[in-house]
């Protein structure tokens, strides 16, 4: 059974940093690209940050600058680190995968899910 499990998120105020950590089991998803992506309340889940299974990264504009995103292929492991936060950033993130390899997928195309881990962001 493919699992993809989240951790790290919490309640900080504005200007503070979490880390956000992801680890995924069932399979090895050394060949896939990993992202996190985000959901507010009444909006539409969006993508926020990707990486490749050779390093390539590549962000959502709105987060360019404070989140740094990363992987251990032989541990499993997906990684988000956010500094700079604001209320705006305050979401369920969750953890995904896609068999393309690619950065920047749509939330269509990916091919399996966490369960999210609710970040807030106070002002």
């Amino acid at each position: 059974q493919v699992r993809l499990i989240e951790s790290g998120g919490g309640l900080v105020q504005t200007g503070g940093s979490l880390r956000l950590s992801c680890v995924a089991s069932g399979r090895s998803f050394s060949g896939y690209s990993m992202h996190w992506f985000r959901q507010a309340p009444g909006k539409e889940r969006e993508l926020v940050a990707s990486v490749t299974s050779g390093g390539t990264t590549d962000y959502a504009d709105f987060v360019k600058g404070r989140f740094s995103v990363s992987r251990h292929n032989r541990k499993n492991t997906l990684d988000l680190q956010m500094d700079s936060l604001e209320p705006q950033d305050t979401a369920v993130y969750y953890c995904a995968a896609n068999g393309s390899n690619r950065v920047l997928v749509p939330a269509a195309r990916i091919d399996y899910w966490g369960q999210g881990t609710q970040v807030t962001v106070s002002s």
